[in-house]
């Protein structure tokens, strides 16, 4: 379920699938995508994004991921929030892993709870992340960041975040809210204009064959085996086919 509240022009959309620790599936993508697009027909000068319970979004639900429709729908859902015309915040109460590091990232700041730890653990589980979402990445936080999480599959907690840049203050989904509320009362036309130049920095200016390279992680051996494994209980066994 995606709950969403609005309060003046504030809107808080929270994932909440707690059983799941709000890992999306195609239906909660969905489901948050329509929340977003709504809230954005409403009035609304700031949007936070935030998780219930203990986490933030645990990531993509497995059971899902490795569908065609998945990755679509995911990359559909991001391009919306960053290409929203207003300020859209992260409120990270608890862990953002995968998917849901690139949720954060997809916002435009993120306020990241103690509780709070980022991680892209892809190359763990045969899966790859989209040439923008690299790019968003090392422009936030900086390759070594990008590196650290993509390479070495390293976990970063709040504190470290912050330090690197990845969040850009420590807080509660108050303080977050709290953020929105001041941005909420600033020149709509001003937001909307340093936003947009902001997201010129990450124009898709990738080769056709980085593309491909991309895709064909998504179709290789070593997804198969991802996708066995999982369903064995049993680690992967890659061999970079």
């Amino acid at each position: 379920m995606i709950t969403t509240k609005l309060d003046g022009g504030v809107a808080v959309i929270t994932i909440a699938r707690q059983e799941k620790r709000n890992a999306l599936d195609l239906e909660h993508l969905e489901l948050l995508e329509s929340a977003v697009a709504a809230c954005l027909g409403t009035g609304t000068r700031a949007v936070v994004i935030t998780g219930s319970g203990s986490s933030f979004c645990a990531g993509a639900d497995l059971d899902s991921v490795y569908s065609h429709t998945f990755r679509t729908t995911l990359y559909s859902m991001l391009s919306l929030l960053t290409a929203a015309p207003v300020p859209v915040i992260a409120a990270v109460n608890g862990p953002a892993i995968g998917a849901g590091t690139q949720l954060a990232i997809a916002c435009d700041l993120r306020v990241a709870a103690p509780e709070a730890v980022f991680a892209v653990p892809t190359a763990r589980n045969g899966l790859a992340v989209d040439p923008w979402t690299i790019r968003r990445l090392a422009l936030l936080a900086g390759g070594g960041t990008a590196r650290a999480l993509l390479l070495a599959c390293e976990t970063f907690d709040a504190e470290r975040a912050l330090g690197r840049g990845l969040a850009d203050r420590l807080g509660t989904i108050g303080d977050a809210v709290d953020l929105a509320h001041e941005i909420a009362i600033c020149a709509p036309l001003s937001l909307t204009y340093s936003k947009r130049v902001l997201g010129e920095l990450e124009l898709d200016d990738w080769s056709d064959a980085l593309h491909e390279e991309f895709g064909k992680c998504w179709n290789s051996s070593d997804f198969d085996e991802a996708r066995r494994a999982r369903a064995d209980g049993r680690k992967p066994r890659f061999t970079g086919k």
